[in-house]
């Protein structure tokens, strides 16, 4: 017998996420960026990957930090995101697209992190 998953909107939104930032790298990388490219990739992918290590995090503290790191490796993103469009190497529709979706992760992410410390000051 399979067990069902619960569904979880911000591990499988980063997964997502992290998919497209390695398009948009591949993208970039045709288009002769390097530098900034790597950046993107480096911290787009992460935040997935740190949301993931949270799961099994060893304390309620543990979890918090991981969770916070996903949040500032969720900041640098947007900023190379939004360097990337201003420096020209990629055009309005994709800023706007991908920019609509680090957001939500980022919104998302502050909330976990706000939930948790007033769950872990209450105790529970």
């Amino acid at each position: 017998m399979r067990l069902e998953k619960k569904p979880n909107a911000v591990k499988d939104k980063s997964f997502e996420f992290a998919l497209r930032i390695i398009n948009m790298f591949k993208y970039l990388k045709e288009k002769g960026e390097y530098v900034m490219s790597k950046q993107l990739l480096r911290c787009g992918t992460s935040i997935g990957a740190l949301i993931r290590e949270a799961e099994h995090a060893e304390s309620r503290a543990d979890f918090i930090h991981k969770m916070a790191i996903a949040q500032k490796e969720a900041n640098e993103t947007e900023y190379w995101i939004e360097l990337l469009y201003r420096s020209g190497y990629t055009d309005k529709i994709i800023f706007e697209s991908i920019s609509k979706d680090i957001i939500e992760i980022r919104k998302i992410l502050a909330s976990i992190i706000c939930t948790s410390k007033e769950n872990n000051k209450k105790g529970k």
